[in-house]
This record gives C-alpha cells, sequence and structure tokens, in this order.
C-alpha cells in the first residue's frame, strides 16, 4: 500500500471548513485505490500571528518541506493587515519550496452556469501554467523621493533562461500528457516587452523544435488572449505564460469555468513537495454558517493525487465532481445559494467516489 504525508494547513475564514470536505472526499479515493494518507495539521494563518506574532519560521518550512505535500483551505485574515498573511506564509512558502509552476485547470463541469453564451462543458477545458517564481513579483526595483511631486518607482519583469525554460518544459510536458489538442500556447507581450517577451518566444521555440516535435507551437499576446478566452475558448489546450500575465488571466478562466466556487489551484515543484488550495479565499462572512462551496477544495485534492502520480485516484475525484453536477441537486456555484450545504456536497461528492 503506498503511503503518502500530506500536511494540513486551514488557515483563515473558511478555510478549515473547505478542507475539511476536500479531506473527506480524499479519503474516499484513499480508499477506494488502496492508499494510506497521514495527515499533519497546522495551524499557520491569522489567528496564530495575532497570537505570537509568527507567521512561517524557517524550521516549520524545514518541517513542510518533509511531506509528500501541502492541502491549503485559505489565507486571508479581516483583523491582519493586508500582505502580512500573504507575504509571510504563502509567498514565502512559495519561494523556499521553489514551487515555480502555479497549475490552474479552466474547466467547466455540467450544470454550472458561465457567463458565456452558448459554451458548455464541451468548450471549456484548459489548463493555465503560470510561471510562479520570477518576472515582476519578486520585488526588483525600488522608489525614489517618494511622497514628492517628482516621486519614481520602478518594479523590473526579471527572467533567467533556466527558469523560462523550466517553466516551458513543464508545460510541453503536460500538454503532451493531456493528450488532447497537443497545443501549447504561449502567452506574453512580446510586440512592447521586447527584452523579456523575446527570452519567452525564443525558449519556447528552441525547446519545442528540439524535443517536443509532436506539439504544436502557438502565440498569443496576452490582450489578444483574454479576448480569445471570451470569444471561443474551445481553442485552448495548455496555456503558458510569465507570472503577472498568468496572475491576471487565471482570475478570468475562473469566471468562464464557473467562479471562485469551482477554481482549484496549485503551486507546483515537480520534484519536490507542491501546495493545493481552493483560489477563492477566506470568505470570513461566511465561516461556520455551513453555507461555503467546497467544490474548489475538492478539485484540488484531485489535483494533488494527480501531481503524486495517483492518476486513477485522481480521475476518480474529478468523475466524482462531474457525476455531483450532473445530478442536478448542487443549485448553484455560490455560497449560500448552493440547495445544500458544505457538508452535505462533501457527502455528495465523497459517495459517488
Amino acid at each position: 500500500m503506498k503511503s503518502y504525508n500530506i500536511a494540513l494547513m486551514g488557515g483563515d475564514g473558511t478555510g478549515p471548513e473547505v478542507l475539511r470536505e476536500g479531506v473527506k472526499v480524499l479519503d474516499a479515493a484513499a480508499s477506494k485505490h488502496g492508499l494510506k494518507l497521514n495527515y499533519t495539521d497546522y495551524d499557520f494563518g491569522g489567528e496564530r500571528y495575532m497570537r505570537t506574532g509568527e507567521t512561517l519560521s524557517q524550521s516549520n518550512i524545514d518541517e513542510l518541506a518533509k511531506q509528500d505535500a501541502i492541502f491549503l483551505g485559505a489565507i486571508g485574515h479581516p483583523d491582519v493587515k493586508p500582505g502580512i498573511l500573504e507575504v509571510g506564509i504563502l509567498l514565502k512558502l512559495r519561494f523556499a519550496l521553489d514551487q515555480y509552476i502555479n497549475l490552474r485547470p479552466v474547466k467547466l463541469y455540467p450544470n454550472v452556469e458561465t457567463p458565456l453564451k452558448d459554451k458548455g462543458p464541451e468548450h471549456i477545458d484548459f489548463v493555465v501554467i503560470r510561471e510562479n517564481s520570477g518576472g515582476i513579483y519578486t520585488g526588483m526595483g525600488g522608489a525614489m523621493m517618494v511622497g514628492t511631486q517628482n516621486e519614481i518607482a520602478t518594479q523590473v519583469m526579471c527572467y533567467s533562461r533556466p527558469v523560462v525554460e523550466r517553466c516551458i518544459r513543464y508545460a510541453y510536458d503536460l500538454t503532451r500528457k493531456r493528450n488532447r489538442k497537443k497545443t501549447l500556447t504561449l502567452v506574453h507581450k512580446c510586440n512592447v516587452l521586447t527584452h523579456a517577451g523575446d527570452l519567452w518566444v525564443r525558449t519556447h521555440k528552441e525547446v519545442g523544435d528540439a524535443d517536443y516535435k509532436d506539439i504544436k507551437q502557438d502565440y498569443n499576446h496576452v490582450d489578444a488572449c483574454t479576448m480569445w478566452m471570451v470569444k471561443s475558448p474551445e481553442f485552448y489546450d495548455v496555456i503558458v505564460t510569465e507570472n503577472l500575465f498568468g496572475d491576471i488571466i487565471t482570475d478570468l478562466g475562473a469566471m468562464i469555468q464557473g467562479g471562485m466556487g469551482i477554481a482549484a489551484g496549485g503551486n507546483i515543484n515537480p520534484n519536490g513537495v507542491s501546495m493545493f488550495e481552493p483560489i477563492g479565499g477566506s470568505a470570513p462572512k461566511y465561516t461556520g454558517k455551513n453555507v461555503i462551496n467546497p467544490m474548489a477544495a475538492i478539485c484540488a485534492v484531485a489535483m494533488m493525487l494527480d501531481t503524486l502520480g495517483e492518476d486513477k485516484a485522481a480521475a476518480s475525484i474529478d468523475k466524482a465532481v462531474y457525476d455531483a453536477l450532473a445530478s442536478g441537486k448542487i443549485k448553484s456555484m455560490s455560497a449560500g445559494k448552493m440547495g445544500m450545504g458544505t457538508k452535505e456536497v462533501g457527502d455528495l461528492v465523497a459517495s459517488l467516489v
């Protein structure tokens, strides 16, 4: 029996509630497919920070690095200044564990409403790969004469060939594994960002020409991509892009697949410890009311199993999500409008695994 050590980080607000339902479904899949899961709970988040003044220490990171995967509920506390927890926990962990891929499936399930007219599940099923460790988010830059009329601020989009290439190679490998349209679309703005853009464009072509001749290469400017995601989402198979652009287009992707209630993401280190989460945030106003949608957390554990190499177990969860939504028992993806509670949704999906 294969055994995995999983770190559980419920976090803030409704995070612990959706995490519990994700674990419920994960346990059902593990039982069905003969997996042993060993859980360790961690209380990182707003309450701990207010109590101790600590976010994430090096010893905490060292302990998490020994796990096989991390499952996160949500980070964000209304009584903690924005940025403290996000930088001190999420970004710190992302960089420390070198989670250089942000993986965002964009998939429309049956009976889930999308704002796109005449589009159904057959039209929306692609993946966005966002480079997760470089670019403008690294904080390179500075400010001068702050507060004066002549204030200057810079933020630099900085990339090296190794950072770009490992992301591109991951994207090609995933495109090959999906085996759908076998098309990898690079998204950038190389007509304006000529230096950073050229590095991404050349790397995309050189790696593809050398090692992935079976994969079709494509390119979109990021502004064009936002239009095509709305007009013709069925065109896309796998998108790969840099950090900032990926941050923007994945939120658009979440909306066209039915909203934050169904959108899951992974921060991936292909050779190390990865972290999986629903991307909707902590939603503190719904805490303890049994109304928050746990579907994104459930989809996140399917991603976790897939990344761990447990393809069959992951597929069984994805099918259970599909069947639960196809049944019509869940009326909406919005909190408080699902027609059943958080726990009941988890029970339904777990029963279908």
